[in-house]
């Protein structure tokens, strides 16, 4: 049974996934009812955070087993006693995974409340502690270590500043505020830091906040799954075409010893400055980071000799990675989710722009991007036979 609701779409939005999963192939093979219930399965596990969290080792730095040590007792100190194994993954050897331990479906309810926005309620549930631009809203009376209960705002309509808020919220947990109200909404403008401390939050996961920095990264497994399936070469180039924050940047950069080079571009001039901030806390010196539209990333047009950076000609590189910006959808936890028919279509256009640049080996590597793609191919066979139907159908049926 599920501890939240699924994850709810604008009508529009559900209409056109539902399009997908209530076709004449998939209910075939698996039935009208089975189809149904791995649709709304599906639903309800987005608004859940994972069975686990999932960190990678800077092994450019120090060795799994050394790092594993030291996670481990970080882990005791957060938790007070409570023993939390910290595992390897069986087959990525440089990963750890530490259980999420959830939901607690026995704790207390304070009167004290603090409505936090939906963004900073998913950092909780993922581990987070709650800092003060993340709220949204607390009791009246709320002072510093006070015991409070967290609510997340999911729908986004508690107003700035409310006293008290009868909308729909989820229960994320307790802790204790380390500011009173007046100090949060203080009119002398925006405070940053800590805002309340989690003590017993729903989902228990560890805070990674400023543990072991420059030795672990924090990443899905899926965007740690395709640097080892495009599986760089030390002394190689490498091409990522939309790299920021710099996460596989910089995991296809350790797993190449830090011999060669890796080119990471973005469009965004202050997502390149996170690519490169990132590869100095991790102490790699192999990637160049540049401000640049991947789209316009390679040329067959002749260059200056002397060009360091972008565009480069089609044959600069032996393996590209591109990571195609993409609707989101498949990030957990989410319970509500706001994008429009609109914009959620419109990143089709883009990835079909930066799937056809010419180059060499090439993974794709977002889910989510790789399914909006699909799903706009589906749509617009309708339901008819096609290749690239059929193949959005079996993306969607597994």
């Amino acid at each position: 049974m599920s501890f939240f609701p699924k994850i709810a779409f604008l009508y529009e939005v559900e209409e056109y996934l539902t399009k997908v999963f209530r076709n004449n192939e998939l209910i075939t093979a698996l039935g009208t009812q089975e189809a149904e219930n791995k649709y709304q399965s599906l639903l309800s596990h987005l608004s859940h955070p994972p069975a686990f969290t999932t960190v990678r080792v800077n092994t450019h730095l120090a060795s799994v087993k050394h790092v594993k040590k030291l996670l481990f007792e970080e882990i005791q100190k957060q938790f007070k006693g409570l023993c939390v194994p910290v595992l390897e993954h069986p087959k990525l050897q440089d990963i750890l995974l530490i259980p999420v331990i959830g939901p607690r479906r026995d704790l207390k309810k304070y009167s004290s409340e603090v409505i936090v926005g939906a963004q900073c309620g998913y950092a909780v549930l993922r581990g987070a502690h709650v800092y003060v631009p993340g709220i949204v809203s607390t009791s009246r009376f709320v002072k510093a270590g006070d015991l409070v209960s967290v609510y997340s705002d999911i729908e986004g309509k508690c107003k700035r500043g409310a006293k008290e808020f009868d909308g729909v919220k989820v229960f994320l947990g307790n802790g204790i505020s380390e500011l009173s109200r007046s100090e949060i909404f203080s009119s002398s403008g925006p405070l940053k830091g800590l805002g309340v401390r989690m003590t017993e939050p729903v989902y228990l996961s560890p805070s990674f906040d400023n543990v072991l920095p420059s030795h672990l990264f924090l990443q899905n497994l899926p965007s740690v799954v395709v640097s080892h399936v495009l599986n760089p070469q030390p002394g190689e180039r490498i091409l990522d075409m939309c790299a920021a924050p710099g996460g596989k940047t910089t995991h296809l950069a350790t797993l190449m010893h830090d011999q060669g080079e890796v080119i990471a571009m973005d469009k965004i001039a202050n997502k390149v400055k996170k690519i490169k901030q990132n590869a100095e806390l991790l102490q790699l010196n192999c990637i160049k980071a540049f401000y640049f539209d991947g789209i316009k990333a390679l040329s067959v047009e002749k260059r200056e000799d002397k060009q360091e950076g972008p565009p480069f000609l089609p044959e600069s590189f032996d393996r590209i990675l591109l990571d195609a910006p993409c609707s989101g959808m498949g990030q957990r936890p989410n319970m509500a989710y706001s994008s429009t028919l609109k914009e959620v279509t419109s990143y089709q256009p883009l990835q079909r722009k930066l799937f056809t640049v010419p180059g060499s080996i090439r993974v794709l590597v977002n889910l989510s991007a790789t399914a909006d793609l699909l799903l706009g191919e589906a749509n617009s066979l309708e339901h008819g036979k096609g290749s690239k139907a059929a193949e959005a159908r079996r993306c969607f049926s597994i």
